[in-house]
């Protein structure tokens, strides 16, 4: 009687979790120190290397293609989670945030301004409150409030004065025009009822 002898054969994606599995997973616990990240890494690691296969060519091992496999894998996280943890700090440090709750909604909704547009611009005061305002924004929100909403630019020569994406020009106009609504409410609006 023959003795069962198995050979494994590392180009068989079947055989890559128990021929490789622990050293990838070692791989990239030694890069991110957490067991389930470094599981699911592995996990997308085998199956992108499943699915890639084919086009494997063989010029380097199977264990150095996958590692460079899970190392694309944690870039791509590692990246995620810059791009996300930018996210809320900026959300967090948005001036803006303070004016609205978890779910959106207003703290305190803006009221309606009934003053005429025309005999606030010829107002002298409500530009020396509407300038105090402008300078309570961060540099940046300053900056493209008084190139595009007080100097009239376009849009694209503010974006590329900046060097900034018409994106984030949307942005820091909203955030601009949302401080200064808040700010001219509580220090023009509102001081002119109770006068």
């Amino acid at each position: 009687m023959k003795a069962d002898i198995t050979v494994t054969d590392n180009n068989n994606p079947h055989n890559w979790l128990n021929d490789h599995g622990d050293y990838l997973y070692r791989y990239a616990m030694s890069r991110l120190h957490d067991e389930e990240l470094a599981s699911d890494l592995l996990q997308e690691t085998l199956l992108a290397g499943w699915k890639g296969h084919a086009g494997f060519s063989g010029s380097s091992s199977v264990r150095t293609w996958l590692v460079g496999i899970m190392k694309h894998k944690i870039i791509d996280h590692i990246r995620k989670e810059i791009r996300e943890r930018n996210l809320v700090e900026s959300v967090e440090s948005d001036p803006t945030s303070a004016y609205f709750d978890a779910d959106g909604s207003w703290h305190e909704a803006p009221q309606a301004w009934h003053e005429n547009p025309e005999a606030l611009c010829a107002s002298g005061q409500f530009h020396t409150v509407l300038d105090r305002c402008i300078e309570k924004l961060p540099e940046k929100q300053q900056l493209v409030f008084r190139m595009r909403d007080v100097s009239g630019e376009e849009s694209e020569a503010v974006c590329n004065t900046c060097d900034i994406s018409a994106t984030h020009l949307h942005v820091l106009l909203h955030r601009a025009r949302m401080a200064l609504r808040y700010c001219l409410q509580h220090h023009w609006f509102n001081q002119e009822e109770k006068s």
